[in-house]
């Protein structure tokens, strides 16, 4: 085997048990509600209290880390994440949708875009997620490194990891927050689903 295949993951990977089997949840969670307690983690903004869900046919990204972290709401209740940094990203076929319930009735606001070979595209990519599957392909990935080497702001001696290229297939991901330098929407659509049509991207 070659030495850039040596270094690279491929083919089918079961994103979630990958990421349970590298970081265990109940110890970087622990940690990193000590770390910000004595603030050494700062939360950007606090989250809505309500997680959205992220689908796309795939997502490619280059200069990809990922490291644990904590969302915090307005009343100050935290809760752990999985922290992913992406320099930039084209999602194809991106589907975003919260569900929400309003007087007795579900109603689901949904985002569209990056279809017809126009990916939507972003910059600076920063994503609290709860869950993610997909099948994903890493080039040149790094694991178990100090998480204060990926970010400052992470706990010391706390899990990281890295790889110059991510490519998810089918992704399904449920998240707290993203946010972006940049974030490019090509052809757009937003819409809202209420009732029996309420269906979410996944």
């Amino acid at each position: 085997m070659s030495e850039s295949e040596d270094r690279q993951l491929s083919g089918g990977t079961r994103w979630r048990r990958f990421a349970a089997m590298m970081v265990p949840a109940t110890v970087v969670a622990g940690g990193i509600v000590l770390g910000m307690a004595n603030g050494a983690i700062a939360a950007s903004f606090n989250v809505s209290g309500q997680t959205f869900k992220v689908g796309a046919s795939e997502l490619v990204g280059h200069d990809f880390k990922q490291y644990g972290g904590m969302v915090k709401e307005k009343d100050n209740t935290v809760h752990p994440v999985a922290v992913s940094e992406i320099g930039t990203a084209e999602l194809h076929n991106l589907c975003q949708s919260v569900k929400s319930r309003v007087l007795g009735m579900d109603i689901v606001l949904t985002i569209n875009a990056g279809g017809g070979g126009k990916p939507a595209t972003a910059k600076g990519l920063l994503i609290d997620m709860e869950s993610l599957e997909g099948n994903a392909e890493f080039t040149n990935i790094q694991i178990g490194r100090d998480a204060t080497d990926l970010n400052e702001h992470a706990l010391p001696k706390s899990f990281g990891q890295d790889a110059d290229k991510v490519v998810i297939k089918d992704l399904e991901q449920v998240a707290w927050s993203t946010s972006a330098g940049t974030f490019t929407l090509n052809g757009l659509k937003l819409g809202l689903k209420v009732g029996a049509d309420a269906k979410e991207c996944f």
